[in-house]
């Protein structure tokens, strides 16, 4: 942050991890201190860790303001069983993605269950595999807080392909 007088003016600075060029993002500009919401400036003046990471991997704003941008494939994703028994006939999956993310739906499953993204498109054809909302091509689209995934195992194929559902549950990583 920098104020001249009244005015404050912040940045986050990013900074390159191959050739070390810094970037500052302009989060407010020539602002009067009375016009700012008094959470954000406190927010602003403690760096707080929560602001600062919803805006750094706020990708859809930052992708209006810099030319070209590269991601990160890596994303921790932590599963928890609330319920079911040894042979489920049917996973419900909920999303809770705090940062927004350019990781599509088919990506994440196919990831996750070690199957190949055919097969992940195949069980959304047969309307085996279901996503909520619901809209074309939702598989395609990046996964976003509250996305609910449902899928039907009817058959000891559909178990095959999602052998590890079970043993990779409540494990954390970064592929």
């Amino acid at each position: 942050m920098n104020a001249n007088g009244r005015r404050i003016d912040a940045w986050l600075i990013y900074k390159c991890l191959a050739c070390e060029n810094s970037w500052n993002r302009p989060l407010l500009e020539r602002r009067n201190v009375g016009d700012i919401d008094p959470s954000m400036l406190r927010a602003l003046q403690t760096n707080d860790p929560d602001l600062v990471r919803r805006i750094v991997f706020d990708v859809d704003d930052l992708r209006r303001r810099a030319e070209r941008i590269e991601e990160s494939a890596a994303v921790t994703i932590d599963k928890k069983i609330l319920s079911g028994g040894e042979a489920p006939t049917r996973l419900d999956i909920a999303l809770v993605v705090p940062a927004p993310t350019s990781l599509r739906a088919d990506r994440m499953l196919a990831n996750e269950f070690d199957a190949p993204r055919a097969k992940i498109q195949e069980l959304s054809k047969k309307k085996r595999l279901t996503l909520f909302p619901h809209g074309a091509k939702m598989l395609r689209r990046p996964v976003r807080d509250g996305m609910r995934i449902s899928i039907a195992l009817s058959t000891d194929d559909d178990k095959a392909t999602f052998p590890s559902w079970r043993a990779r549950a409540n494990v954390q990583h970064s592929p």
